[in-house]
């Protein structure tokens, strides 16, 4: 048990460079999109790495459920249930690893990750790739620091367990 929380935690820790890259790249092809005569390869870039930034939010997420809640959503909707499960506290578990807003905003970037998946990238929407790049600074900035406290949560709970 103690040793699964610490291993948590060092996941989430290195979890969050590759997932900072994301967002890197997803803001720079963005900025270039901007400028280029075709922004089309631009936008597919964005949309990848938007993609790769929720897919790797998400990741750990399902790491947190099963290792720490003992409990993954299951069915058609999991994945939005996944995120409504990070943003509750579990009663003598763990706190809520995320807030309502920061649920509601990575719920738009589900979506748009599931467009990604199942539509042609030439119907992706450009404005709509625009308001996720826009928020997504702010969003990241508030994650991270979220992700890092829940980790010294469990680097915490990992030493109450020695205790024991």
């Amino acid at each position: 048990m103690i040793l699964r929380y610490q291993r948590l935690a060092q996941r989430i820790r290195d979890e969050l460079t590759d997932i900072n890259s994301e967002v890197a790249r997803a803001q720079k092809s963005w900025e270039a999109s901007l400028e280029a005569d075709d922004p089309d390869a631009y936008i597919d870039s964005v949309a990848l790495n938007l993609h790769g930034f929720y897919s790797g939010v998400e990741r750990l997420f399902e790491l947190i459920a099963t290792q720490v809640d003992d409990s993954a959503p299951e069915g058609e909707a999991w994945h939005r249930q996944l995120i409504d499960q990070m943003a509750r506290e579990i009663p003598e578990t763990r706190p809520a690893v995320i807030d309502e807003f920061i649920a509601a905003a990575l719920d738009e970037f589900r979506k748009f990750r599931h467009l990604v998946r199942n539509v042609y990238t030439i119907h992706l929407d450009s404005e709509r790739m625009r308001l996720l790049v826009d928020v997504l600074p702010s969003l990241w900035e508030q994650l991270q620091k979220d992700l890092l406290k829940f980790a010294d949560f469990l680097i915490e709970l990992s030493k109450a367990d020695e205790e024991e």
